[in-house]
């Protein structure tokens, strides 16, 4: 390699809509990296365009998946990645979530992959944190009755937040962040995770451990749900096990619920209140959104500028890393670094 070739700063490219481009990071990379954003509505169009960006510039040595790419992209697998190999060598989402990433694939073809765990966390607790207050003082049940010229008739007296104990199911980022949050409101807080945390963590966030899942669940007045599919699923019984007139918060995945088992306790009025921020399903959602009780946004939670700002923050580092050291700070899979020819 020439000592002018060995000056070349890596090629890197970013896949997604430049709209809601943070622009101190589009300096940055363009300070450290040979950069260049490219924008498509499809996923064939991304494909095209970037055969075109090689056959232009020259081999892509790194990708960036701008928050919501997925969206356009679909799947993260070998017919959109094997293109750029043997260049390629580190795939960095913005995005906390690696659903659709065939991050097998990629660990089989000496690619790194790495998303952006902390960037959501924040912006997600806030979700959880809003729809708890709106399902505890049922916003959605007065705000209809403004809608509908109701509003001077007597309403239900609503709880005080400050008077009840949340439950927590999973205590990584984005359950911490919510424990912080509810104290503040002075609300008890509980949780159940399958490795406890330490004492002094759990004095810093003013939160009690409970052995069980079963008895978090039994004294809980709120439960909130921030565990993953392999960790926790809340069935039938785990509903039953729940306080009757128990408010549920679900900003977690569709996936941790037994859909069917949740629309069955808010019939049955074992769940008074629910606030679900994730998709369920065309059906499922349908079903629960025409219930007076359900206020459901669809998976708003990580999409604010801030959580848009840290994923790229997070890719940055992880990029320059890579180039730095062979290997970027924080990576999902674990490859063997390729040799330099």
């Amino acid at each position: 390699m020439s000592g002018r070739q060995g000056m070349r700063k890596p090629r890197v490219v970013l896949v997604g809509s430049s709209k809601y481009a943070v622009g101190e990071y589009v300096a940055e990379f363009e300070k450290s990296f040979d950069f260049q954003i490219v924008e498509a509505e499809t996923r064939q169009q991304a494909i095209d365009k970037l055969h075109e960006s090689m056959d232009q510039h020259g081999p892509i040595q790194g990708l960036v998946l701008r928050k919501g790419a997925a969206s356009v992209l679909g799947p993260i697998d070998a017919s959109l990645v094997k293109p750029l190999l043997p260049s390629c060598r580190i795939v960095a989402s913005a995005s906390a979530s690696f659903s659709g990433i065939d991050v097998d694939w990629m660990t089989s073809n000496q690619v790194f992959f790495c998303n952006a765990p902390d960037s959501e966390a924040e912006s997600v607790a806030d979700m959880a944190m809003v729809l708890m207050l709106s399902i505890i003082r049922d916003v959605s049940g007065a705000e209809a009755a403004i809608r509908s010229g109701e509003w001077n008739q007597r309403l239900v007296p609503s709880r005080d937040a400050s008077a009840m104990t949340l439950g927590i199911v999973g205590m990584g980022r984005v359950g911490r962040r919510l424990a912080t949050k509810a104290s503040a409101f002075n609300m008890r807080v509980r949780y159940w995770t399958q490795r406890r945390l330490g004492i002094d963590d759990e004095a810093s966030l003013n939160a009690h451990y409970m052995a069980s899942l079963g008895e978090l669940l039994s004294q809980s007045d709120v439960v909130s749900i921030h565990a993953s599919p392999s960790e926790a699923v809340l069935g039938r019984a785990e509903f039953a096990a729940m306080k009757d007139g128990v408010l549920f918060v679900n900003t977690s995945s569709a996936a941790a619920m037994d859909i069917e088992a949740l629309v069955d306790a808010l019939q049955r009025g074992k769940v008074l209140r629910a606030g679900l921020d994730v998709f369920c399903g065309a059906p499922e959602t349908e079903r629960l959104a025409k219930s007076g009780r359900v206020l459901c946004t669809p998976e708003i939670g990580g999409e604010t500028q801030g959580a848009m700002r840290r994923g790229e923050k997070e890719c940055l580092e992880n990029l320059r890393e890579m180039f730095k050291t062979g290997r970027p700070l924080a990576a999902v899979n674990e490859v063997v670094p390729r040799q330099e020819e």
